[in-house]
């Protein structure tokens, strides 16, 4: 039986395909891929018994609870005991760095905490919210905390064997605290409530016509979690998650081919580097029938690289959104190059797709301040460049602990709300949303707002060019525009006087970029860790006020 609880698609699809494999770890092994993994049966009887064992333990529905442990099949387990349990998951990210975390845990207020050794060694020295937590669980036996946490094992032994019913949990119940990347400020801690949950598998259901029984090369743990709602087995491939740009490509190329996966999530900068890899090797990836991709705009080089390894009926899409709401909306690899690509590289930002059905977009004027209530006066025509709001069932209502930020973030309506989503576009003639930036990293001068996708995408168009960032500067009291530029590997040692001359003359041709006078060469862009694909503009902006003085 399907209810609003996200978890309650495990035990239906443990009876419709209980040998079917739910989470595999990627084995080198050809002789034996599959010894590290759960069947959907296996995954929801272990799930059933640790939640049966931490609810003897002490926590239970509505309980925050830290989850740091690393993406595996106790991460899957502990996930899905956590939702049927009721319990509120605390989901952070080590890679946002030490500092962040510890104020999203002390925002987050959790109650309890589990994790592996390396973790619960951190919370201990580093005091994580100690006058908050009151039950620890250690995930792995092989520890000195044994005497200071509870190992997980007993936790099991604690669980009963029965099967959990999910039948009171309702839609407006809050199930998790995930957080934002960062990438431009403090992670907030953005409240899901099951109906979020629910409208993501129904809106990527829809989308991307995924059915019971494929598999998914999980690159993006998070993501990984929808594929039981999804009816897919989610293989887990050997990488450091907190890099996805550094990934051995071989072992994501082998993961593919061996497990013959059908679907797979990864950043711009992962596709970036696999796809270079294998385009060497002249290899096909033949068993993929899509691939998506997210976290920052994608550049057409990659997809063009990406695309060449897919057969003909596969492609890239690479659906816009945020961590308050996704997907908002999506196009696909083949559109892009065949049409969009050539007005991102004449400065008219990238294009993101058509709105996901049931999902009202609009584009307001631009303003920093608070917008209590809906007006219709607040709207912009089309083509006209303001920030991007929405309003739909994935769309989440709160920050937690984060009141400032929330009123900022949201503007009442007579339905519902609607959520401002930090970013700048415009939807086109045929209803597209085109994505131009983030609000707060649009440059603005004395005499111009300069938008950072639109600028960007002009010079990104240089073959040389791996990417750029527009920031400003500032000099003697004044901003101004100045272009970084990183060059591809095999283009670095080129004479960089030349390669300004040239750039320049691609900038005054265009009116986004004439009044950009200054080029500055980076060996390597600042980037967030969740995705390796966020350019750190803010850092950026100030290097380049530091060489221009």
């Amino acid at each position: 039986m399907i209810t609003a609880n996200i978890a309650s698609h495990l035990p239906v699809m443990a009876k419709k395909q209980a040998d079917t494999y739910a989470v595999v770890k990627q084995n080198k092994s050809k002789n034996k891929p599959y010894d590290i993994a759960y069947t959907y049966k296996q995954l929801d009887e272990t799930s059933d018994l640790i939640a049966n064992g931490l609810e003897e333990f002490g926590i239970k529905k509505g309980t925050r609870t830290v989850l740091m442990v690393k993406p595996g099949l106790d991460f899957f387990a502990l996930v899905f005991a956590l939702f049927k349990l009721e319990a509120v998951l605390v989901a952070v990210d080590p890679g946002m760095g030490i500092k962040n975390l510890g104020k999203c845990l002390q925002e987050a207020e959790p109650e309890a905490f589990i994790g592996n050794a390396t973790a619960h060694s951190a919370r201990l020295a580093l005091r994580w919210s100690k006058k908050t937590i009151r039950k620890t669980v250690l995930v792995g036996s092989k520890s000195l905390l044994n005497l200071l946490v509870t190992d997980l094992n007993k936790i099991k032994k604690l669980g009963k064997t029965s099967q959990r019913k999910l039948i009171d949990t309702k839609a407006e119940d809050i199930a998790a605290i995930l957080f934002t990347s960062g990438s431009t400020g403090v992670p907030k801690g953005v409240v899901y409530t099951y109906a979020n949950f629910t409208a993501q598998v129904d809106a990527l259901k829809q989308l991307y016509n995924i059915q019971p029984g494929e598999i998914d090369l999980a690159t993006f743990p998070l993501f990984a979690l929808f594929s039981p709602a999804l009816g897919m087995t989610s293989i887990i491939p050997m990488m450091d998650f907190t890099k996805p740009g550094s990934v051995d490509p071989k072992n994501i190329i082998d993961a593919i081919t061996q497990y013959k996966c059908t679907n797979m999530f990864g950043s711009p900068a992962l596709l970036n580097r696999v796809g270079k890899w294998a385009e060497n090797k002249g290899l096909k990836l033949d068993s993929l029938k899509r691939v998506l991709s997210a976290g920052a705009p994608v550049a057409p080089s990659v997809l063009n690289r990406f695309q060449s390894l897919l057969n003909n009926n596969a492609q890239i899409f690479t659906p816009y959104g945020a961590t308050e709401s996704l997907p908002i909306s999506s196009i696909g690899s083949k559109e892009i190059l065949k049409e969009t690509a050539k007005d991102t590289a004449n400065g008219k930002g990238v294009c993101v797709g058509q709105p996901v059905s049931n999902l009202d977009m609009r584009i307001i004027k631009l303003n920093n301040d608070v917008i209590s209530e809906w007006s219709d006066e607040l709207e912009l025509p089309v083509n006209k460049i303001g920030e991007i709001c929405v309003k739909g069932s994935q769309v989440t209502r709160t920050y937690f602990n984060r009141n400032k930020a929330t009123a900022l973030a949201k503007i009442r309506s007579e339905d519902g709300f609607y959520h401002r989503m930090g970013d700048v576009g415009y939807i086109d003639g045929q209803d597209r949303l085109w994505f131009c930036g983030r609000k707060n990293q649009c440059v603005i001068t004395k005499s111009e707002i300069l938008f950072t996708i639109c600028c960007e995408g002009i010079f990104n168009a240089h073959p040389f060019v791996f990417r750029t960032a527009l920031v400003g500067a500032r000099i003697n009291g004044e901003i101004i525009p100045v272009i970084c530029v990183e060059l591809e590997q095999e283009h670095k040692r080129f004479n960089k006087a030349d390669l300004i001359q040239e750039l320049m003359v691609i900038g005054s041709s265009h009116p986004e970029t004439r009044n950009i006078k200054h080029i500055l060469f980076h060996s390597g862009f600042p980037v967030d860790i969740r995705h390796n694909a966020k350019i750190g503009r803010e850092s950026l902006s100030k290097w380049a006020t530091e060489e221009l003085r």
